[in-house]
C-alpha cells in the first residue's frame, strides 16, 4: 500500500495531537469494522474556531486525516467547517489509498459531530 509524502508526515508528524479540558465541541466518531476511534475537540468563540485538538487510535491513513482536517478548520467559522468533506480532507494529503478512504470519512464526521455537540450546547 503506497502513502503519499503528505500522509506519512502527518502520520509521522501529527499537527494539533492533545485533547482540550472542557471542550465547547466535542466528537467521537468510531468504525467497528476497522476498530479505528477519531475524537475531535474544539474551542469556539463567536463561532470561530480557535483551537482544535484531536485525538485518534487507529491506522496511519487515520492519524494522518486526523491531523490535517485539524489544520482545515483552525481560524474557520463554523459554518466554513461545516463544508469539510472526506473528498476534500483526502485531496489534501495527495490521496489515500481506495482501501483507507474510510478515514477521512472518519474525519468528517468526527468534525461535524463536534460542530453538531458545540451548536446543540450554544442552543440551551
Amino acid at each position: 500500500m503506497q502513502y503519499s509524502e503528505k500522509v506519512m508526515d502527518h502520520f509521522m508528524n501529527p499537527r494539533n495531537m492533545g485533547v482540550i479540558e472542557n471542550p465547547d465541541g466535542y466528537g467521537k466518531i468510531g468504525n467497528p469494522s476497522c476498530g479505528d476511534i477519531m475524537e475531535i475537540f474544539l474551542k469556539i468563540d463567536n463561532d470561530i474556531i480557535t483551537d482544535v485538538k484531536f485525538r485518534t487510535f487507529g491506522c496511519a491513513s487515520a492519524i494522518a486525516t486526523s491531523s490535517i482536517s485539524t489544520e482545515m478548520i483552525i481560524g474557520k467559522n463554523i459554518n466554513e467547517a461545516l463544508t469539510l468533506t472526506n473528498k476534500v480532507v483526502a485531496e489534501a494529503l495527495d490521496g489515500l489509498p481506495p482501501v483507507k478512504m474510510h478515514c477521512s470519512v472518519l474525519a468528517e464526521e468526527a468534525v461535524k459531530a463536534a460542530i453538531e455537540d458545540y451548536l446543540s450546547k450554544k442552543a440551551k
